[in-house]
């Protein structure tokens, strides 16, 4: 019932190749404006008292636990966080109490709780 359902083999598969090109094209268009519009995060500098609660995750947990938000991250679930771009937190474990690893446990200098680790790069 469709139109090309009688078509000949060789013209269906030209128009199913014509068909993937175009989209092909598309997509790339697009991930070029995105690329262009969203610029990649870029570590934010630290303000003083920044700067002392990152010293003091440093003692605690050591350099290379530290990691910095990448984006802002609003808690939803119970001990989920909810912190700003650019805040420096320290990893405690990186899975929560079911075993998902997409949600770390992280100190943030005081509060300690959840995030989800797709917002969060190494410091």
């Amino acid at each position: 019932q469709m139109p090309h359902g009688r078509m000949p083999l060789p013209g269906f598969w030209k128009m199913v190749d014509d068909a993937l090109k175009q989209s092909d094209a598309q997509l790339r268009t697009f991930c070029q404006t995105f690329e262009t519009v969203t610029p990649s995060p870029v570590t934010q500098p630290l303000n003083p008292a920044e700067e002392r609660k990152v010293l003091s995750l440093v003692s605690k947990h050591g350099p290379d636990k530290l990691y910095q938000v990448t984006s802002n991250i609003s808690g939803s679930k119970d001990l989920d966080l909810t912190l700003q771009r650019g805040q420096i937190v320290a990893l405690l474990q990186s899975v929560d109490t079911k075993g998902n690893t997409s949600r770390w446990l992280v100190d943030a200098g005081g509060p300690r709780g959840f995030v989800p680790a797709g917002k969060l790069r190494p410091y």
